[in-house]
């Protein structure tokens, strides 16, 4: 299975992005969080469990991160725009911590994108409280046990609000609770996405 690395122009951002299995009409795109990039998801073989599933996956490196420069725009007009450019269409989004922040945002500014979002972690729960309610395409909510940066009780709180959601806690998890447990991870990730395609 290869992974392909392509560099993706947006606009005056150069967007890194890792790729497989693009012939696949079932999308699903991978963000990272703030000391993360998208060699974590080659690392742990997160694109290769994907792709091999029947699903294309790329992988996003975010500016300022991994290999993608910095530059001023947007975060969520670069993932639309990069999404548009590569001819993606309605994938799944999944966004760990600061992932999970752009994603939340992206889907209250571009709602006619994502098919379905799976949420890790994520961090900014508070400044999006109010809106939460509002998401309508089916979310996975996936948190360690343990996370001492976003607390469980946000990912409660995404459960009860978000009307056709699903939670999964990984035992022990930290944080980043996908290293602590990826086959669990990767089992429930690939549930999910078969019952959304």
């Amino acid at each position: 299975m290869d992974i392909i690395k392509k560099y993706v122009d947006v606009e005056e951002c150069k967007i890194n992005t890792l790729s497989a299995n693009n012939e696949s009409k079932k999308s699903i795109v991978l963000l990272h969080g703030a000391k993360f990039k998208a060699q974590t998801w080659k690392d742990l073989g997160t694109i290769k469990v994907l792709a091999q599933a029947g699903y294309r996956v790329v992988a996003i490196d975010m500016p300022g991160f991994g290999d993608s420069p910095y530059c001023i725009m947007e975060q969520i007009d670069v993932l639309e725009n990069t999404i548009k450019k590569l001819d993606i269409e309605s994938p799944v989004i999944l966004g760990p911590s600061m992932g999970g922040r752009i994603t939340l945002n992206f889907y209250f500014k571009y709602k006619d994108v994502p098919r379905a979002l799976v949420l890790v972690g994520t961090v900014g729960i508070e400044e999006n409280a109010h809106r939460i309610k509002e998401i309508n395409v089916p979310t996975l909510i996936v948190w360690g046990e343990k996370d001492d940066l976003a607390p469980i009780k946000h990912a409660h709180f995404l459960e009860k609000n978000i009307p056709n959601s699903r939670l999964v806690i990984i035992k022990d998890g930290p944080h980043p609770c996908y290293l602590k447990d990826p086959d669990t991870f990767h089992r429930e990730l690939i549930n999910f996405i078969s019952e959304v395609f």
